[in-house]
């Protein structure tokens, strides 16, 4: 099924390193708060601390400045995304339904000291994004499973060349999204490349030129 993996320590070692990311105290803030939702708050379906690091890596990798998150849950992820976006100088567009889980995001993100770098929506995603204009630099996908597929139509049109667009759970909840799988391994504008940091699996289409 998969076009290419890339084992852990590549991907923990990509030439964009976290270590120079933003401020050294806003860093520091920001790990200790997602520190503390892996203790305190538990059952939000989290990205593993790997991939959080990895998509942080990717948002300066890809100099990224307008950043898509589909997905809000409550907050863990786009904690990674925004501490990547405290050195690109960009911000984060974050999409959750669930009014519980936005509001206890919301105070994450507080509390990591990175609420000047997103923008956190409540909605219906496949309501919203029609109404959020592009372009994107990066869009990462962690929501209801069996609309992957819609997700990836919708923002498509709106990426910018060079761009890409992250999904997680493509190895632990493939029989969910077999059509989403099958669009981003075979669609002529994607180059997709399936990261190995952690056991859910993690998939990453790069967006070619028109």
């Amino acid at each position: 099924m998969f076009k290419r993996m890339v084992p852990h320590a590549a991907a923990v070692s990509m030439s964009l390193c976290l270590a120079g990311s933003g401020a050294p105290e806003l860093r520091q803030t920001a790990l200790a708060q997602l520190n503390r939702m892996i203790q305190i708050q538990r059952g939000m379906m989290n990205i593993a601390p790997a991939e959080g690091e990895y998509l942080s890596n990717l948002v300066v990798k890809l100099k990224a400045r307008r950043v898509l998150e589909i997905g809000t849950s409550h907050g863990y992820s786009g904690i990674w995304l925004a501490l990547g976006l405290s050195q690109t100088g960009g911000k984060l567009i974050s999409l959750d339904i669930d009014k519980g889980r936005h509001d206890i995001a919301v105070e994450n993100f507080r509390l990591a000291g990175l609420s000047a770098y997103a923008d956190l929506r409540l909605g219906d995603a496949l309501k919203e994004i029609p109404r959020i204009e592009g372009p994107f630099d990066l869009v990462f996908i962690d929501a209801w499973k069996p609309d992957y597929v819609r997700y990836l139509k919708m923002v498509l049109p709106k990426m910018r060349p060079g761009g890409a667009i992250a999904a997680h759970n493509v190895k632990s909840q493939a029989s969910e999204m077999e059509d989403f799988l099958k669009e981003i391994q075979s669609h002529p504008r994607l180059e997709t490349t399936f990261v190995n940091v952690g056991p859910a699996g993690l998939s990453v289409s790069y967006v070619r030129q028109q």
